[in-house]
This record gives structure tokens, sequence and C-alpha cells, in this order.
């Protein structure tokens, strides 16, 4: 069957990463800071030439313009002369390591890339919207330390990552109905002690399958749902599932008025296991889930607006760690030879479970509103740094057209 490709969250906000235009930054893991010579291309103050390179994007011209080659962080001027939109990548013409890129640059506007070029064969491609890719004349530098290439990812390179994710989904959703059943069974006999506790691991094991949760379509609005948008708020009959549920267990509701819901969660998560072998995740998305299940975490867990009582959300954040561990375990093999900085994001990953981990607080953890302000800031920061590294996943692990 067709490849589904990926849309939002039904029950949160997804933002894609901002796009790198230049690749080099990416790789390096650290931005680029420009000297005022640096911005104009690297050249003498009076060389015009390096100051203001413009690049044609064409079939017919596709990079021309590049009379000056000269090693050092240059500046491009990327012009598209066709009528139609375009994406460029840098490239070693040879290799095809790329070194640069900008995507959709319009009819006749002009984006700029900024990359470092050293000794080495250099040539741009026009990628066209709707047309073959053209590839411009190959220009060779003699002197310089270039910045790190990668080769591109192919579609086809992300399938085995994707199918291998995606049985490890299957598993973890056996977990969440085996978890979910002994949360109704809670409710159902009137324990809501033993359902609170139970409501916690339940949550989590769901939390940790965060890459797949657009395949999962309207069932994670039942199963993960939020009152956002929603005309009674958590009132709402429409409001339904895991946060449905913590809403009534921390404030007061009775057992009857939760059997309902918990069956209904059971029966979704039931539901969702029974036909997952018949679902197939995009590959071509897998990296940028990777860098939107700790964005979200930002956005959402570590501000409090998915606590409905409970006070868990840096458990959530803690699951949602996990998650992106798993994401980046199948993609491994795709980003050792291309992301230069991975043993920093090794660091960092380490460093953010290391944080999260010392805010448990005995067989629970420490809510939001508990913090110090010093936790608070540091949480916020290290996970806010991991964040800014895995868009580089996403951006080395987005499939680029060769032909």
């Amino acid at each position: 069957m067709p490849l589904p490709r990926l849309g939002t969250r039904s029950v949160r906000l997804r933002t894609a990463p901002v796009v790198f235009v230049a690749l080099s930054v990416a790789l390096a893991g650290t931005a680029l800071a420009l000297s005022p010579g640096d911005a104009h291309g690297g050249g003498p103050a009076g060389d015009d030439a390096s100051r203001h390179t413009v690049i044609d994007v064409s079939q017919s011209h596709c990079g021309q313009g590049w009379t000056h080659p000269g090693p050092g962080l240059r500046t491009f001027a990327l012009h598209n002369s066709s009528d139609g939109a375009a994406e460029v990548y840098l490239e070693d013409p040879a290799s095809q390591a790329v070194y640069g890129e900008v995507e959709g640059i319009g009819p006749g506007t002009t984006r700029q890339l900024t990359v470092r070029l050293g000794k080495g064969a250099y040539a741009f491609k026009c990628v066209p919207d709707d047309a073959d890719a053209v590839t411009g004349p190959t220009v060779h530098i003699t002197s310089g330390q270039r910045g790190p290439g990668a080769a591109p990812v192919s579609e086809h390179d992300l399938i085995p990552p994707a199918l291998a994710y995606q049985k490890w989904v299957g598993g973890g959703l056996d977990d969440v109905v085996r978890l979910t059943t002994r949360l109704r069974q809670d409710i159902d006999g009137g324990d809501l002690g033993a359902a609170r506790t139970d409501w916690l691991p339940a949550h989590l094991e769901y939390e940790r399958l965060g890459a797949a949760y657009d395949a999962f379509g309207d069932a994670d609005a039942q199963i993960n749902g939020t009152d956002a948008g929603l005309a009674d708020g958590v009132h709402d009959k429409g409001f339904a599932g895991f946060h449905r549920i913590e809403y009534g267990l921390w404030h007061g509701e009775s057992a009857d008025g939760l059997r309902a819901r918990a069956a209904a969660l059971v029966k979704a998560v039931t539901g969702l296991r029974d036909t997952w072998s018949q679902t197939r995740m995009d590959p071509a998305q897998l990296g940028l889930r990777a860098h939107e299940i700790l964005e979200n975490t930002v956005q959402f867990e570590l501000t409090g607006r998915t606590d409905y009582g409970s006070g868990s959300n840096l458990a959530t954040a803690r699951a949602n760690l996990d998650g992106t561990r798993e994401v980046l375990s199948r993609l491994r093999p795709l980003l050792t030879t291309r992301y230069a900085d991975l043993p920093g994001l090794d660091r960092e990953l380490d460093r953010a479970q290391h944080t999260l981990d010392g805010l448990r607080k005995g067989a629970g953890w420490t809510s939001l509103g508990e913090l110090t302000r010093a936790q608070r800031e540091q949480s916020d920061a290290v996970l806010g740094d991991l964040v800014e590294r895995l868009a580089s996943v996403a951006t080395l692990c987005d499939p680029r057209r060769t032909v």
C-alpha cells in the first residue's frame, strides 16, 4: 500500500525544524559566527567578486556565476531565474557529498548560502520541483580546510530503520494495552488509589512511542488528546483518553464517572495495536520525528500545558527522552558517517537523562511547581540545547533528490 505522508499530531502543535541553509553548520553541530569580512565571502574588502557571488539557479544555467573560487567562509546569492521553485545543493560532484543547501527558492527570488570552502571540487546542483536535477560546472579550490560534508540520504536508505522502528512500536503497543487494562480494572473495582498509581506507567509507555504519533491518525486524539480547542474544555464530551482520566483521578471524580472513559481508552489502544501491522510509517519523516519529540517536550511538558492534576510532566519528559533514543538507535548507521558531532549529541542525551533523573522524588517525580528556579533553568537549558542538536539530525536525514 502507498506510504502515507505524516501530518501533525492531533493533540500537539508540531512545527518543522528550521531549514539549515548551510549543511556544514548542521554537521558541525555549532552555529558559525561571521566576522564583517566573512559575511561577504571571506575575501579582501575591495574584492567585489568575493563580496557578492551571484549563482544562477535554472536548468539551462545552473551554477554559473562562480568565477573567483577561493577558500574560507563564502556567501553565495542563489538567484532562481526559472519560472518554478527549486532547491540547490553545493556538493562534491564525484562523491555527491553535500556541503550546503537551500530549499524552496521561489521563481525570481534570491536566497543566501554561507559555507566554509577548502581544497577540493565543488558544483552546484539545481533541483527543480517538477523537473530533473541539473549539475552545474565543477569548480576546483586548491587550498584551505573545507567544512564537513554529508552523503545525501535517500528514502530507500530510511526504509530499514523505519521498518525496525515500526516493529518496536508494535511491541510497545502490546505493553500499552496491558497497562491500560490494569488501569481499567482498578477503576472498575472502585480502587482509585491504585488507579492513580497505575495511570502513570500506562501513560509513559504510550509517550515513549513519540515518533509514531502521526501514523496513529485519529486514534491519538482518543488516546492522548487534550482539551485544547474544545468548546467546554475539560468538561467537553470530546475530551478523552489518558488526560481525561488523569483529570478525573486528580479532581475527585468517582469511579462510576470514569468507568466508561477507561473502557473507551482500552478499546482505542487495543484497536490501534490490532491494526498497527497494516499501517506504514513514512520513512522520510523519521529524522524529523527524532527532533519533534523533544521539541514538543519543551513546548508542552516543561511548560505544564499537559498537566491535568498528576504533576507528572517531568516523568513524561523522561519517557520522551527514551523515545528519542529509540529513534536515534535506528538512525545511527546513517548518522555515523554523516553527523560530525554525533559524540556530542550522545553526551547531551546523557546529560539530559542525568538532569531529569535527578528530579525524581522517591518513587515519584517532582512536579513543575516544586522546582527551584535553578532546577527549572537547568532542565530548560539542557533540553533546549538537545532540541537544537536534534534539528541537525532532521536536516541530515531529510531525503534529497539526486536525479
